[in-house]
């Protein structure tokens, strides 16, 4: 008999390793089969959220927060960029120059999981950043996102305008601080186990058979 799975996935589209994650985690999810049934639900984190509107240029950011210098920025651009190709997806680092606040796109995130589209919203909302190097904040991006994604784009621009949903997005940001979650990404399987980062397929899919096994 199949087992139940749900799985928290706490992230920003802003970070590039939760891309990563999340690709490994649908490849341990496939490979698994029908051992489990997996409800895979978005849960938001803001890695800027102090950002203003404009965003900011990745190196000064980088610099700023991390002290990185360019060498180890490039190092690291081109181990996502690895890394993101393994797992099948296309980081295209040219186009990406600034980092930006994404607390409307997960109001919209919020929505679109109400509507049963949150799974494809998120992917949208990775590949328009780190693909194509658009702004997670414009919400003239995300209202065509949302459009793309099948979510009816008049809604989508009455909830952008207004504050709906910032609340609840603000209560969950703020119960998985204080479950102690200040990094992502974080996966959280049944409520109870925790695997940080982006992580290979190989222990996503080790965990879950353990799981599934213990269960």
């Amino acid at each position: 008999m199949s087992k139940q799975i749900k799985i928290d996935f706490v992230s920003d589209v802003s970070c590039p390793w939760c891309i990563i994650g999340l690709k490994s985690l649908e490849q341990a999810i496939e490979r698994i089969g029908d051992a489990a049934t997996v409800e895979l639900h978005f849960q938001p984190f803001e890695l800027n959220p102090a950002m203003g509107p404009q965003g900011q240029d990745i190196g000064e950011h980088l610099t700023e927060k991390y002290g990185s210098t360019p060498a180890q920025i490039s190092q690291t651009r081109e181990m996502i960029r690895a890394r993101g190709a393994e797992v099948g997806f296309h980081f295209e680092m040219a186009t990406r120059s600034r980092i930006y606040n994404t607390f409307d796109a997960h109001r919209l995130l919020h929505w679109a999981d109400l509507q049963g589209r949150q799974h494809a919203l998120k992917m949208a909302l990775f590949e328009v950043y780190f693909s194509q190097g658009e702004s997670p904040a414009s919400h003239e991006v995300l209202v065509r996102i949302a459009g793309e994604v099948g979510l009816d784009t008049a809604e989508a621009a009455r909830i952008l305008a207004s504050n709906t949903y910032a609340a609840e997005v603000r209560e969950h940001e703020r119960y998985y601080q204080e479950q102690g979650i200040s990094s992502v990404p974080a996966i959280i399987i049944n409520e109870r186990h925790l695997i940080s980062g982006g992580q290979p397929a190989e222990v996503f899919e080790q965990a879950l058979r353990k799981i599934i096994a213990q269960e």
